[in-house]
Formats: C-alpha cells, sequence, structure tokens
C-alpha cells in the first residue's frame, strides 16, 4: 500500500462503459463488517480514498491510498480526473445519510456509481434504544451550528443528534438547560458498532460525563418546564422573543405575512429591509429547507437580526449588509420576496419582480401614506390582492384596560405570471 498526493498524478479516461466508482459505508467493526459484494469491490480497487480514520479500519489494503485532502474538493478533483480506473470512497456507515456520498452523486453520474452503505448512526442509535426511527428528528451537528437542533426541541419529542466531537453532549446540555429544557434525558453513544462502543445516560441539568469519544451520537427525550422557551409551529411567534429597536413586524401581522407568502419545503426567501429579522426567521422556521436572504442597510441591525437567527434556530437565515437595490445584484432567484422597509426607494420593487421566478409571490407591507399611494399605483399595474390590518392590543391605562390601537398596515400580495 502506498499513499500519496492528489497532486501526484493526473489521469484522464474517455466515459467509462460500466461503474467505476464505489462507495463504501464501513462501521467500527472495518472489514468483518462488510458484505462480500463491498469487500471484493475494495480488493479490486486500485485507489482508496477515505478518512484516516476509515482507511485503517478498512486495511490492510493492498491499493494506492489517498486521505481525504484539505480543502476535500482538491480530492474530489483527482477522483474525477481518474475517471474509468476503479476507484473506492469508504465513508461511515450510511455515505447518503449526511455522508459523503451526496456530494460525490452531484459529480458522478449516478450509472458510474455503485454503493454499499451500512447501517446509520441513527439506525444504530434507535436499535440501542428501541426507538422507533420515523418518530425521532434526525439532526447532524457535524460541522454544522449547534443551535440549528433549537426547532427541533419538542417536549415529548425524541431527537439524536450527530455530534462535531466530543464536546457537543456538554454544550448541548448547557443549550437545553437554557431553555427550561434541563429535565430532557440525554444518552451519548460512542462508537457504536465497535469493540469500543460505550453508552451513557444522564439528565441535561446534571450533565457531567467526561472523556466522551469524538465519534458519538447523542439522544434526546426533551421535557421541559411550563415556561420552557419551546419553538412552535405556528408563525406570529411572541415580539419579546426577537431582540429589536422597534423595527419589527408584529406577530399578528408577521402571521399574517407569511400566511401570504405561503412558504413551501426548499424555497429561498428575500427579505428586503430585514430589520430584526422576524419574517426570514419565521420563513426558516416553516421547514428546515427553507433559506432567506435578508437584505439590511444598518450594520447594528444586521449583527442583532443574526443574533435572532441563532436563538431561535433559524440558522438558514442570511444576512447580508447593503441597500437595495444594489444590493440584490447578483443574489439567486427568489421563490418569494418580503419587503418590509424601502418599498418606496427607487427601483427596488423593479428589482425585486425582475428576480421573482414565476409563480413567486411579493408582498409588500406599508405604514406610510406615500408607500401606500406606490402599492395602489403597482396593484393598477399588476394585480393581485390588498388588504388593510389594524391591530388593537389590550392595555392597562391607570388602574383599568383599555384598547391601544398600532399603526394600521396595507399589504399587497401578487404572485408572478
Amino acid at each position: 500500500m502506498s499513499t500519496f498526493s492528489p497532486k501526484s498524478e493526473t489521469v484522464s479516461r474517455e466515459a467509462p462503459a460500466r461503474p467505476w466508482l464505489t462507495v463504501i459505508g464501513i462501521g467500527e467493526d472495518g472489514r468483518a463488517g462488510l458484505s462480500p459484494a463491498a469487500t471484493a469491490a475494495l480488493e479490486r480497487a486500485e485507489l482508496v480514498v477515505g478518512g484516516a480514520r476509515h482507511l485503517a479500519l478498512a486495511g490492510p489494503l493492498d491499493a494506492r491510498t489517498l486521505p481525504w485532502p484539505s480543502p476535500i474538493a482538491d480530492g474530489y478533483r483527482f477522483i474525477l480526473a481518474r475517471r474509468g480506473e476503479p476507484t473506492c470512497v469508504l465513508a461511515t456507515g450510511d455515505p447518503f445519510h449526511y455522508g459523503v456520498g451526496a456530494e460525490l452523486a452531484r459529480l458522478v453520474p449516478a450509472e458510474e456509481m455503485v454503493c454499499f452503505p451500512q447501517a446509520s448512526a441513527f439506525s444504530l442509535a434507535a436499535a440501542r434504544l428501541g426507538w422507533s426511527l420515523p418518530e425521532c428528528d434526525c439532526v447532524s451537528l457535524h460541522g454544522r451550528t449547534l443551535e440549528r437542533i433549537i426547532p427541533h426541541l419538542q417536549p415529548g419529542g425524541r431527537v439524536l443528534a450527530l455530534s462535531w466531537d466530543g464536546s457537543t453532549p456538554g454544550k448541548l446540555a448547557d443549550l437545553l438547560e437554557a431553555r427550561g429544557l434541563g429535565a430532557s434525558a440525554l444518552t451519548v453513544l460512542e462508537s457504536m458498532g465497535g469493540p469500543r462502543e460505550r453508552i451513557r445516560h444522564t439528565v441535561a441539568a446534571e450533565f457531567s460525563l467526561h472523556e466522551i469519544d469524538p465519534l458519538n451520537t447523542v439522544a434526546i427525550r426533551v421535557a421541559g418546564a411550563k415556561d420552557a422557551r419551546v419553538v412552535s409551529l405556528a408563525p406570529g411567534l411572541p415580539d419579546t422573543w426577537f431582540e429589536n429597536d422597534g423595527q419589527l413586524t408584529k406577530a399578528e401581522i408577521r402571521a399574517l405575512t407569511l400566511a401570504a407568502l405561503a412558504p413551501r419545503a426548499g424555497e429561498l426567501l428575500w427579505d428586503i429591509g430585514a430589520g430584526a429579522g422576524s419574517v426570514g426567521i419565521e420563513w426558516c422556521l416553516r421547514h428546515p429547507r427553507n433559506r432567506c436572504i435578508g437584505i439590511e442597510e444598518r450594520s447594528e441591525r444586521a449583527e442583532r437580526a443574526r443574533r435572532n437567527a441563532l436563538e431561535l434556530g433559524a440558522t438558514a437565515l442570511d444576512i447580508r449588509l447593503g441597500q437595495a437595490p444594489d444590493a440584490l445584484a447578483g443574489l439567486p432567484a427568489p421563490d418569494a420576496v418580503f419587503i418590509g422597509g424601502g418599498a418606496s426607494e427607487a427601483g427596488v420593487f423593479e428589482a425585486a419582480w425582475g428576480a421573482l421566478k414565476p409563480g413567486g409571490r411579493l408582498v409588500v407591507n406599508a405604514v406610510t401614506l406615500e408607500t401606500e399611494t406606490l402599492l395602489g399605483t403597482l396593484y393598477a399595474r399588476h394585480g393581485g390582492t390588498m388588504r388593510r390590518l389594524a391591530l388593537s392590543r389590550l392595555e392597562r391605562v391607570g388602574g383599568m384596560h383599555g384598547w391601544r390601537a398600532a399603526m394600521p398596515v396595507t399589504q399587497w400580495v401578487v404572485t408572478k405570471p
């Protein structure tokens, strides 16, 4: 066996007549856990690519080996340069469940690839605990922001989380306790499927586990106090949950705005004039694959919106500092657009409307007469629907109570043909 740099040679081949790239999921039991077909493919390979741990688990190897370089894209380029040569890529468990398989499939046609998956860490954890996997939320925190787990922390729920390293379980325990979910039961499952496997149980508020293997998965049975900070599944989160300087779309108006934007799974929203980021945050919370690009011209508001997004687990909100319409240039085309500020600025509507995908929804909220007048003109030109939203909240008036009216909001909703 020899190890080499991805720059050590370059091979180019015509389109292969049969699969040449094999992706093999390997567990902590190494070669012993591989199927005969996977073992045969490994032995036929002229090059084996994988992490140092994977290569060690698969050994001994007669083929040349390539540990993943940094950046990993260098490894992808070298694999593609060897198109047609028997090549094997090793991955943990199921390569298509938060693994390298999905990335390789974007680069190599499916007919040129064969995959031999093994049980994922999620499957192994569910089997160890006797949990029904379809009833669990499966989240990867490996190389990802810890806060992305927050929307999944629903009382009574079960969450399986892939850790980034040995510190992740403790950080999760701290996060749970900070959100009033310290009573949640944690199970840390280390090096599952191999001789070093270890399973330990604890409670978030009493977490004291040490020397946790970097290769671990955390199982959470979510429980907490009545006042726990749980992200509701409905739009219109409490206004007090958003740090703001007064530039905030209020909860009731926000819920109606989300309904007008009609988010669908995997869609991209432009939030122009993001302010505290509340609309973009709630858009992202509607589905794990939803994304939002928020445009905010004031740096302090942009930072505040980023903090709000992390606090609520909306890690797919991307706040861009700038002023529309210039800040919109070069952005990916949106499926929906919300203009909560700056609609009266020259060129903002035109830039947003021009970029919006056919069938996309555009929603504008106006509180000033000038913007309302503009919406009347746009409505006459493009159609859609308009409505005025008036909201009053009960507040104390001395020793009694009375209704205090908020400024009415004129909302225009239109779908691009």
